[in-house]
């Protein structure tokens, strides 16, 4: 073996500078003088909106950090709001206020900043609410809930383009992915032309629910939000909303849409020319609305391809690993994960090996770890100093079409042929139908 390496939380300091992101880790430590417009203070202000569980990994980080603060904590749940308020306000010197209308945050005019982690139906709605409202946004993959909602959210930052929007698509704050881009532009792999993206975890079935009283502690109506309506029942709330048509978007989006934007960020591609999915329900008859194993494939002109391939049910890793994203090229390939990078030469022999930090649980829902710290500095520095952002909404929504068109094919049946400046589907009224969804009319997204 050889060219092995590590680069642990020290080292990344430096990796980051080499790739012009040094400015991430700095923010935390150096206080520049700043001045956001309506924020009465030096810290920037945020509000948090979504706590039952991705929502407080950057409650907790902006209630640590050296910049920030934290002054809204929102949820529809009151037990799920309690707990979290209890949590944060030991860690900075005002405690957080809580609210079960997020619409309380967008009236502070000395919020600076609003993180979207809710139920993936409320994304680009909320953010466009945050946006009219002068509000930076830090929002949760995916960036929409439709196709549609991506090019509405994409709109919306554009029409405010003086606010930021950063997607939480953290790798594109790695050091180590950085460092694995430059690698393959620089021809270590040779001309790079197809990258697979995975992920496999062993999800149990979700069961045939039941309609119930909605729980006292729940404002349903609000949890709905932008969605048709339905009765509620005992198996969606607060995790299995992934996996309903009506306010998730499957695994294609749920963890999909990091490995196949690391795939797209490496071939440079933006939409394709063509999808194709298959793949099903195969592992519990249950209410579950999405494949829990599929495979899906977008061509690009330049022959270049991206495979998605989805095992909910099923944990057989691929190259070791049980997520992560495989680029092949004319001369070798490059396996990456959150873990780190592996470099191979055409006969499968290693040339590089990086571990880029302790070795996490990369199943773990709730996404604790070191890349989205980075990913939060890169947020805080952006609004603060003006640093660029690593994932800009305006990218990282090409990202989410292409998981949507996913589930279109899958969901029709057969391929699709799309426009590659747009990524809009071409001749097929009944895929086409599918862009976008059906709202309730008090919280359609209009930009």
């Amino acid at each position: 073996m050889k060219g092995k390496e590590s680069l642990d939380r020290r080292d990344f300091l430096k990796k980051a500078s080499v790739a012009g992101l040094g400015a991430l880790a700095a923010s935390r430590v150096a206080a520049p003088l700043f001045a956001l417009e309506g924020s009465p203070a030096e810290k920037m202000v945020v509000g948090v909106m979504g706590l039952n569980g991705r929502g407080m990994v950057p409650a907790r980080a902006f209630a640590r950090g050296a910049n920030t603060t934290v002054a809204y904590l929102c949820d529809v749940d009151s037990t799920v709001l309690g707990k979290a308020v209890a949590e944060i306000t030991p860690l900075q010197a005002t405690p957080p206020k809580g609210v079960v209308d997020f619409r309380r945050m967008l009236e502070d005019k000395t919020v600076d900043a609003i993180v979207i982690a809710t139920p993936d139906h409320w994304h680009a709605p909320a953010t466009i609410l945050a946006l009219d409202a002068g509000k930076h946004v830090y929002v949760e993959k995916p960036s929409g809930h439709n196709a549609r909602e991506d090019e509405l959210i994409v709109a919306a930052a554009r029409k405010h383009s003086k606010l930021h929007v950063q997607l939480g698509t953290q790798a594109r704050s790695g050091p180590h992915f950085i460092e694995v881009l430059q690698a393959i532009r620089g021809g270590q792999i040779g001309a790079p032309y197809l990258a697979r993206a995975w992920y496999a975890n062993t999800r149990t079935g979700i069961g045939k629910g039941k309609v119930v009283p909605v729980p006292a502690t729940l404002d349903y109506e609000l949890w709905q939000g932008p969605a048709p309506r339905t009765p509620y029942r005992d198996n969606i709330i607060h995790y299995n909303w992934h996996w309903f048509t009506n306010w998730g978007t499957g695994e294609i989006c749920n963890n999909g849409t990091h490995e196949i934007d690391v795939g797209r960020w490496i071939l440079g591609v933006d939409y394709p020319t063509s999808v194709v999915s298959t793949g099903g329900r195969f592992h519990y008859a249950d209410d579950w609305q999405f494949p829990d194993t599929q495979e899906a494939t977008f061509v690009f002109d330049g022959d270049k391809s991206i495979i998605w391939q989805g095992q909910s049910c099923n944990g057989l890793d691929l190259y070791g690993r049980s997520r992560g994203t495989a680029v092949l090229g004319t001369n070798g390939s490059v396996v990456v994960d959150r873990d780190g990078y592996v470099v191979y030469d055409l006969k499968n022999k290693i040339v590089k090996q990086v571990t880029a930090a302790p070795k996490g649980d990369a199943l773990n829902t709730v996404g604790d770890d070191w890349l989205t710290q980075l990913h939060l500095d890169n947020f805080t520095s952006a609004v603060r100093t003006g640093t660029k952002l690593t994932a800009p909404i305006e990218d990282g929504a090409k990202t989410g079409m292409l998981c949507h068109l996913g589930t279109i094919s899958h969901q029709v049946g057969r391929k699709l042929t799309t426009d590659p400046k747009t990524g809009h589907i071409l001749r097929d009224d009944e895929a086409a139908k599918l862009w976008s969804r059906e709202y309730d009319p008090r919280w359609k997204p209009v930009v």
